[in-house]
């Protein structure tokens, strides 16, 4: 009987025959970082594939959310979801602003629009939400919130490599979308990251911020950092944008069989797929309540891992409940019900483009009630 270890995820590799070629000419070139020939070929052909006008890559996925907030110089309070990694939240602390938490939408997991005008003070000057687990949040309703009261949007895109609403990049939604190109994610340059702006203006203040604010050999214009991408890692990413279509084809193969085998099974649910998105398939999270499952979450999750199959319980626990955050006013689960909840309950089964189909079945069998 096989018995091998299912992994949550495993990283989108391009053929080392065909990535061979590209090291020899960095090699060649001598110019391993500062905006060389291969970061300015990924910058282009990222904009080609994401359907976007201005895109600035990073040396990872944090950053872009860091160098955002400097880019539209944002201040005071900032609203944000507590269901997301932390990278979302850590990003305002850096920076010296005060996230305040909102509940979420428990349809998509995405911050819920209706309870933002709520929580804006004097103080707020930027909304952060996360599109979870490439889930599109409803940006409209966000943008007039934010036009209402003069807000700038930074979306958290980290899981949405790809994703379109009717046809169109939800990165284009908001001021400013970040995006990161981690080993876990459906697309990734090993350690990486993207912002996407949408005018020349900005690209360039980035651009600047990333680079430690040099503006010329002897100029600095602002109190920049370094957090460029070297040339190995923008060759592998230029490569890796010739797989993902296949990778995301096959993750779609794997949630179509779990959304057939689960849906309707008591005691889980899962999220509905719109028809009017394309997805990228980066996560399957399921949602186990106990009472009718007739097991908890963690007993579960722990019965996959004995049969060796790992899922992660992805996001738990809430930002607002780390000690950094859990003083915040707006830390309370009585304020958050419906993200603690989520995070109680969420198992995000395993999901990449290495699945078999028998990997599929044994992890089906660990869920599915005899």
């Amino acid at each position: 009987m096989d018995n091998h270890q299912i992994t949550v995820t495993s990283p989108l590799l391009p053929p080392l025959e065909e990535f061979i070629p590209y090291l020899k000419d960095i090699w060649d070139r001598k110019w391993i970082t500062n905006n060389g020939h291969y970061h300015q070929e990924l910058e282009k052909a990222l904009c080609e594939y994401l359907g976007v006008e201005y895109i600035s890559v990073f040396t990872n996925g944090t950053l872009p959310l860091i160098t955002a907030l400097q880019a539209l110089r944002i201040t005071g309070e900032v609203i944000t979801t507590p269901y997301s990694f932390v990278a979302t939240t850590h990003s305002l602390w850096w920076n010296g602003i005060k996230p305040v938490f909102v509940d979420v939408d428990p349809s998509t997991g995405n911050l819920d629009p209706r309870k933002i005008e709520a929580a804006i003070t004097p103080k707020t000057t930027a909304i952060m939400p996360v599109h979870v687990y490439g889930n599109p949040c409803d940006t409209e309703a966000i943008q007039a919130i934010a036009d209402k009261y003069g807000l700038k949007i930074i979306y958290d895109a980290a899981h949405a490599f790809g994703v379109k609403v009717n046809g169109e990049s939800i990165l284009k939604a908001g001021d400013i979308s970040t995006l990161s190109f981690h080993a876990t994610k459906t697309y990734n340059t090993v350690e990486g990251g993207a912002l996407v702006c949408h005018d020349a203006k900005t690209k360039q203040r980035i651009d600047y911020l990333k680079n430690f604010g040099f503006a010329g050999e002897t100029e600095v214009v602002a109190p920049g950092i370094n957090s460029k991408m070297d040339e190995v890692r923008a060759a592998y990413g230029l490569l890796n944008l010739r797989h993902v279509d296949a990778a995301i084809a096959a993750r779609h193969k794997v949630a179509d069989r779990y959304r057939e085998a689960l849906t309707g099974v008591d005691g889980i649910t899962i999220f509905d797929e719109r028809p009017d998105v394309t997805y990228n398939y980066s996560y399957f999270p399921i949602f186990i309540d106990a009472e009718k499952y007739g097991m908890t979450r963690d007993e579960l999750y722990f019965k996959m891992r004995e049969a060796n199959v790992l899922g992660r319980r992805y996001f738990y626990p809430l930002i607002s409940e780390f000690s950094t955050y859990r003083g915040l006013p707006s830390a309370g689960k009585h304020n958050l019900p419906v993200a603690t909840r989520m995070a109680d309950q969420v198992i995000c089964l395993p999901m990449h483009h290495d699945l078999s189909e028998n990997d599929v079945e044994r992890i089906l069998n660990c869920i599915k009630k005899k």
